[in-house]
């Protein structure tokens, strides 16, 4: 199993481990604080040792790490650095998917049925049919002023039971999550949106930037994509 560090410290630049499995493909550590690619989100990038990591899998309880270069051995301990321009790239990139998500749904009631982000870039489908009247600029506006605000990104862990009966949670659809996860990890940007989720995100929405609505697209029946950029200003 390897300890997730980013579960907890999604600021968190650099980290020692020791290697617990080798193979042809890349290397396991007993912890890592490069995030696996899942849930929409890519993986980090960086170096481990002398190594540059490339590509980040999670299998079972065990993260693998790709490597280009010398690959350290069973029981090395090994320094692991991120690439961190591109993980807080990705952070803000994601805390700016929440907020959408957020204002989404508490203007309009829609859920959101699925989404994919590269660092500062990204697209989230919804469940319109069809989408409103000036729907780009109007949820433009409402998603910055809420990054204006600088509401609090709190991470908490809450046991299954507890967050299914958080009515907060249920369009989260947190029972999906399989059966064998007893803790759930929740992000709440403190107000507007709380969600079950395992990726990275910034610390208050000011911290997103500004968000620019590049484009909007028709799916199909009842599922429209948003596409969005994340700015410094």
């Amino acid at each position: 199993m390897t300890e997730l560090l980013y579960l907890t410290d999604a600021y968190l630049r650099s980290f020692t481990a020791r290697v617990t499995e080798v193979r042809e493909t890349g290397v396991a550590l007993d912890r890592t604080a490069f995030y696996p690619r899942g849930g929409g989100q890519p993986h980090d990038t960086g170096t481990l040792g002398e190594a540059a990591v490339v590509g980040v899998a999670k299998e079972g309880d065990t993260v693998w790490h790709t490597l280009e270069g010398p690959s350290p051995s069973v029981g090395d301990e090994v320094e692991g650095t991120l690439d961190w321009d591109r993980r807080h790239a990705l952070m803000r990139t994601h805390s700016a998917l929440h907020v959408l998500c957020g204002v989404i749904w508490n203007e309009w009631g829609v859920p959101v049925t699925g989404g994919n982000m590269e660092p500062l870039v990204a697209r989230m489908d919804f469940e319109f049919d069809p989408l409103p009247e000036g729907f780009g600029p109007k949820v433009e506006e409402l998603v910055n002023a809420e990054l204006d605000r600088g509401r609090p990104i709190d991470v908490s862990f809450l046991p299954r039971d507890e967050a299914l009966a958080d009515d907060a949670l249920i369009r989260t659809k947190v029972n999906l999550i399989p059966e064998s996860v007893r803790e759930i990890r929740v992000i709440d940007i403190v107000g507007l949106d709380k969600q079950a989720d395992g990726g990275t995100h910034v610390r208050s929405t000011d911290e997103v930037g500004r968000v620019r609505v590049v484009k909007t697209e028709s799916k199909g029946k009842g599922n429209k994509r948003i596409r969005i950029e994340v700015t410094d200003g």
